[in-house]
This record gives structure tokens, C-alpha cells and sequence, in this order.
């Protein structure tokens, strides 16, 4: 990806004013470090990497070379109507009641970008419980790592995290007194921003802006790698996904999304240590898949999972596919569930998300046309017939009168056999509903756990895994986008959707009439796509 807009200078950077302070800090990096090694369960290590002790002498070591960096906001470009104006009410109630805040994470990293954040995160130096009577709609939620909850308006809640937080939170917290050892004062301002950024899990998200003082802090060199287009973690990367493996996960979304590449180390670990993502909370799974395919990077998401071999843990059944259609690790080519995928894409965007029900619904439609290929002109039915809220007849009239060639490129859309004028209409309905069925049965095999361990059957190699992290409910509610394709309603429409337009908020809230809407323009943009149409 070419980073032509950030248009910065290192003569825009302000050196921190203290190069002991940096110094004495830097100690508090080691000890963090090491720490947080011992704390967690240990891993062997490939051969040729350092050991703990040495590597975070290197942590330290290449910490010191970087000059820690204030940057003007004007010189990156961000400016405070970039801001929502959610997030400028919040910043503003807390700094009017004195105290310091930032934003901080991938929303800075986003505004140097100049993309759309997905969401914007506040840290203050108030206390949580200052927060909350700060505002008059705010709670707080968390038990291992407390947030604020700040409602504004209806539908609007503004997350905030506090520096004393953050510290209690800190995996060493026998760091202080080795500060109180040193000449720095324990609430030097530096130290503590220092201390948060490097809980951070990447150093592109190691960022912090004060809208007010209009100022950027960068200590880790996150400004540098975004403008090499590189994920990072800001520790080693094999202590790092050691200490949080949904880190793991994590650079796979931000790498997927801003189509930056990994760096060496973090992309060797993520490979080596894919099979601590089996550690994680099914629903933790769950949130992190929803980020990847809900918000206009699934193609991107499911490439690297597939180079890394995570695919094969998370969704073994589309792994299987891959590796039956002989798709390599770093394929460029495409597929029909790529295809697919890089469709809904083209309407997404990370302020513009869809429900997690409907990329459930598109694996399953394309297992079930994996497994038994079909007609083009019966997915056309079938997914007009979604569209239209389960008019069949409707549907197949319309299929008629298609004049769009197909993607003859995808195994899963077989050639006609005759003429579409001359395909009964009766056997085009029998063959939507057995399409029909097969779609809801393979969204039950998507959840039973027996049938998943199965899938990579046939490739001894891949890691072994049951995993299910689709719940009940979700289920239930991809399971409903299909419930109108019944015989006996083809006369009728039910839920019909009016009009082309996407209505956003209706598609993030999992409306089913939305759902529906999108999901057959996703099937029939990728069958008959408007390019080939405009080739031939």
C-alpha cells in the first residue's frame, strides 16, 4: 500500500525533553518485559532467536536508538473536525474538569491515514469513578481490565480507559519501584504515557494525540513503520503473543485492513504459534472473525489466515476447500469464496459494518455449492428469491430474462445443459429448494463440532480441530436469512426489500430484510459480474 499522504518530515519531530528520563524509562522497559515472559507459559522457540533475557536487551537496546518523538497533529494532517462529534463531547467534559486526555490506539493510526477510525478510544489521567460523575449516562464495565462506558445521544457510547487502570493492569507492577529508585519521579508524565504505549500490542497502535495541545507522541517508532506500511509488535513477538495470543489475530485484521505487510519476527511467530489461537474464548474468536469479515476486509482476513495456517483452527471446513482447489499459501489467484468475500467487501467499510449473521451466511451458501455445483441460473433464482422475501416464481421469471454472462472461471456454477428459455419452471423451483436445503445444511455442519474435526480429514498435516465458535443465537439468526424460501410461499413476498439502497444501520443491526437485501447482491454480483458483462 503506497503512504503517499502522510506527508511528514523528520524535521517535524520535537525531541522529549529529557534524554535521562528516556534512559531511566528504558530500565522500566526491560523489567516489563521479563516480566511478563516469566508471568506467562513458556514456549519453545525455533532455533536461532534469542532467549528471553537477550532479546529484551535488544527491546531496551532498539528502544534507545529511537528518539522519542512529539509531532505537531498539523504536520500528519489530523485535524479536530476528523474528530466524531461523539468523541469531542466526552474529550471536552473531561477536560473541562482538569484532566488530561488522549486518544489513543488504532484511531491515531487511522487519522495519519486518513481512514475512517472504526471506533475512537479516550484515555484520561481522571479515575474511573471521576468519569462517571462526569458524566450522566456512564458505567462501568470489565472486570480484568475496567472501561468507562460513555452514552451520548441514543445510540452512541464513547469508551475511556484511565492511566491508573492501565497501570494497576500492568503485568509488572514492581516496575514503580524501580522508578522511585531512579532520579525520575514516579508521575512523570513521559514515564506513564511510556508505561501505557508499551502495554500496547503493535507499535502503529502505540500512538498518542492531545487534541488540545495538538501533539503527537510517538515512543516506539510507530509513525516510522506506518509510513513503511509494517505491523510490529512493540515487544518480541514471541513474548508478545505468549502474553495476549489474540494478538495474533489482531495482526492479521490491522495487516488485512490496511494492507500493510508484517514484519519479519512478527509474521515468523505468528506462523510458529498459530495454535495458541485454540486458547482463546470462543467468544473472543467470535469478535475478532466479526472485525475481519464484517467491516470490508474479509478477502484480505482470509488470504493471511490461510499464508499464516490459522484457517485451518478457525474455519477448517473453508481451509479443506482451499486445499482441495490446490490454492497455495501465497496465492494470488481467486476462488469463488474469495470472490465472494471481495464483494461484500466493495459495500463494507469500518464505519459501515454488516451483521456477523451474514458472512456466516455466505459460508454456508458457498460450502453447500462447494459440495454439490449448480446451475448459475439456480443461484440466480435462489438468491432473487432471498432478495424478494421468497417470491420463487417471481425469482425464476426474473432468472429468465438474465443476459449477463456467468464466471465460468468458479467449479461451483456448472454449464447448462439446454437453454434457459427452455428449463421448466418446475424444475427450476425443485432446484432452488434443494439448494435451499443444502444451504441449511451446511450452516449445521458449520456448527457441529464432529463434523468440523472431519473437514481436514484428508490432509494428516493440518492441526487437529473441533472448534465451534458460533453460538446458538447467531446461528439461529443466520438461519433465518433463508427461512423465506419456502414452496409454499412462492405465490406471496414476505419482508420484501424496497429499493437498491443500503441502509446501514439496519445491515449492522442484523435486520433480516437488509441482510437478505445484501447477501443476493454479494451471490449475484459474484456469478454474473458486471465486468465480464461489459467485455463481451
Amino acid at each position: 500500500m503506497a503512504i503517499s499522504s502522510v506527508g511528514f518530515a523528520c524535521r517535524s519531530y520535537l525531541p522529549v525533553r529529557n534524554r535521562t528520563l528516556q534512559h531511566h524509562c528504558l530500565r522500566e522497559i526491560r523489567f516489563n518485559a521479563v516480566a511478563a515472559a516469566a508471568a506467562n507459559e513458556t514456549v519453545e522457540e525455533p532455533d536461532g532467536f534469542a532467549k528471553v533475557g537477550d532479546r529484551q536487551d535488544k527491546v531496551a537496546d532498539a528502544t534507545r536508538d529511537r528518539e522519542w518523538k512529539q509531532v505537531n497533529s498539523k504536520d500528519l494532517g489530523i485535524s479536530s473536525s476528523m474528530i466524531d462529534k461523539p468523541t469531542r463531547q466526552v474529550l471536552n467534559g473531561l477536560k473541562s474538569k482538569g484532566h488530561d486526555v488522549y486518544l489513543v490506539g488504532g484511531c491515531v493510526r487511522d487519522l495519519i491515514l486518513k481512514r475512517t477510525p472504526r471506533d475512537f478510544d479516550i484515555l484520561t489521567s481522571a479515575e474511573l469513578r471521576e468519569v462517571v460523575r462526569t458524566f450522566s449516562r456512564c458505567e462501568i464495565v470489565g472486570r480484568r481490565f475496567p472501561i468507562c462506558h460513555v452514552h451520548v445521544g441514543d445510540d452512541d457510547i464513547v469508551e475511556v480507559s484511565s492511566f491508573s487502570t492501565s497501570a494497576q493492569n500492568n503485568s509488572s507492577r514492581n516496575m514503580r519501584s524501580e522508578l522511585r529508585e531512579s532520579s525520575v519521579s514516579d508521575g512523570d508524565e513521559d514515564c506513564i504515557r511510556l508505561n501505557n504505549c508499551l502495554q500496547r500490542d503493535f507499535t502503529i497502535n502505540g500512538l498518542m494525540f492531545d487534541p488540545y495541545a495538538k501533539v503527537v507522541y510517538d515512543y516506539l517508532g510507530g509513525i516510522e513503520d506506518i509510513r513503511k506500511a509494517k505491523v510490529r509488535t512493540v515487544i518480541h513477538a514471541g513474548t508478545s503473543f505468549q502474553q495476549d495470543c489474540a494478538r495474533i489475530l489482531r495482526a492479521i485484521r490491522v495487516a488485512a485492513r490496511l494492507g500493510f505487510r508484517i514484519s519479519k519476527e512478527t509474521a515468523h511467530f505468528i506462523k510458529h504459534l498459530s495454535f495458541l489461537v485454540q486458547r482463546l474464548d470462543k467468544g473472543r474468536i467470535l469478535m475478532e472473525m466479526n472485525y475481519m469479515l464484517a467491516y470490508g476486509s474479509a478477502e484480505a482476513s482470509l488470504r493471511l489466515l490461510w499464508k499464516f495456517g490459522i484457517l485451518e483452527i478457525i474455519l477448517p471446513i473453508q481451509a479443506a476447500y482451499l486445499a482441495r482447489s490446490g490454492f497455495r499459501r501465497r496465492d494470488k489467484r481467486t476462488n469463488m469464496l474469495l470472490s465472494l468475500f471481495a464483494n461484500l467487501d466493495k459495500l463494507l467499510a469500518p464505519d459501515r459494518p454488516c451483521h456477523s449473521s451474514l458472512w456466516i451466511a455466505i459460508l454456508a451458501f458457498h460450502k453447500a455449492l462447494s459440495d454439490q455445483p449448480r446451475s448459475p441460473l439456480v443461484v440466480a433464482a435462489f438468491s432473487l428469491a432471498v432478495h424478494n422475501g421468497g417470491d420463487i416464481l417471481e425469482a425464476a421469471k426474473i432468472t429468465k430474462k438474465i443476459t449477463r454472462p456467468h464466471d465460468s472461471s468458479f467449479f461451483e456454477l456448472v454449464q447448462d445443459p439446454e437453454k434457459k428459455e427452455n428449463i421448466e419452471f418446475q424444475t427450476l423451483l425443485d432446484e432452488v429448494m434443494d439448494l435451499d436445503a443444502s444451504v441449511k445444511d451446511a450452516l449445521n455442519q458449520m456448527t457441529d463440532g464432529y463434523y468440523i474435526s472431519k473437514a481436514m480429514a484428508a490432509y494428516p498435516q493440518a492441526p487437529f480441530s473441533d472448534m465451534v465458535f458460533i453460538p446458538l443465537q447467531l446461528y439461529l439468526r443466520a438461519g433465518r436469512i433463508f427461512e423465506c424460501v419456502k414452496e409454499e410461499r412462492r405465490m406471496g413476498v414476505v419482508d420484501a426489500k424496497q429499493g437498491s439502497k443500503i441502509e446501514y444501520a439496519a445491515l449492522y443491526s442484523g435486520d433480516v430484510t437488509e441482510t437478505r437485501h445484501v447477501f443476493a447482491r454479494v451471490v449475484f454480483d459474484t456469478v454474473f459480474p458486471l465486468n465480464l458483462s461489459q467485455e463481451s
